[in-house]
């Protein structure tokens, strides 16, 4: 097989599986959680490698405090014993480690807080797709529903001919089929039109009622002035 013949195939192939997902939501739907999942994967390897650093980080300061603590002991035993000299070098020791630890703390402390933000990261992409994962079988379900419908749709059709009747179903079920894909894009964005109409409900109460109070506070004032 040529170069020719194998690109050839290859494109041939490609198109066939867009094709396929184009014509499957339901596929598509599925391709994306599992997408998404796969990222998440690489997100937690990712957090893991950063933890795992803190770790090493926070081994390293303790390890240091406890060798500056020991170099100090060390200096105050050689000063009891009255060796100023092995003392001082005891403490040029202690200072050299103190000096490490210094930048080795600093290192940590970012870690630490660079880890903590990770962490809240991943918890947040770990929501996010559990609730895809809900949208899912929500849309999935609803798409059953509507393919079932169309199904019946098209036999009425079929029985009623191309009369105004089945003309006006067909554009019926579209203006459906296009609200539908609406609202099912607005739940994958995260808006509630139920909330968004409640909320708006709140918002004209609570401008009468603000109405009412000034109008009530401005009879007041007219009734103390007439008075």
């Amino acid at each position: 097989m040529s170069w020719i013949q194998q690109f050839s195939f290859v494109m041939r192939s490609n198109i066939t599986a867009i094709r396929e997902k184009i014509e499957d939501p339901e596929r598509m739907l599925h391709q994306l959680v599992c997408d998404m999942e796969e990222e998440l994967n690489v997100v937690r390897q990712s957090v893991a490698a950063a933890i795992a650093d803190e770790i090493q980080l926070g081994k390293e300061v303790d390890q240091l405090n406890s060798e500056i603590e020991t170099w100090e002991k060390r200096a105050a035993t050689s000063l009891k014993n009255g060796n100023e000299s092995t003392a001082r070098q005891a403490l040029e020791q202690k200072l050299r480690l103190q000096d490490r630890l210094d930048t080795i703390q600093k290192t940590f402390d970012s870690q630490r807080t660079q880890v903590a933000k990770l962490q809240n990261s991943y918890r947040d992409l770990e929501d996010k797709i559990q609730q895809a994962r809900h949208k899912r079988t929500l849309l999935v379900a609803r798409l059953a529903q509507a393919e079932s419908k169309q199904k019946i749709h098209n036999v009425l059709e079929k029985a009623n001919g191309r009369s105004a009747f089945a003309e006006f179903s067909r554009l019926e079920e579209r203006v459906n089929r296009a609200e539908n894909l609406s609202d099912a894009y607005d739940r994958l964005d995260g808006v509630d039109p139920t909330e968004e109409a409640l909320q708006e409900e709140f918002e004209q109460t609570e401008r009468k009622e603000k109405l009412e109070e000034s109008l009530n506070e401005l009879k007041a004032r007219l009734a103390t002035s007439d008075s």
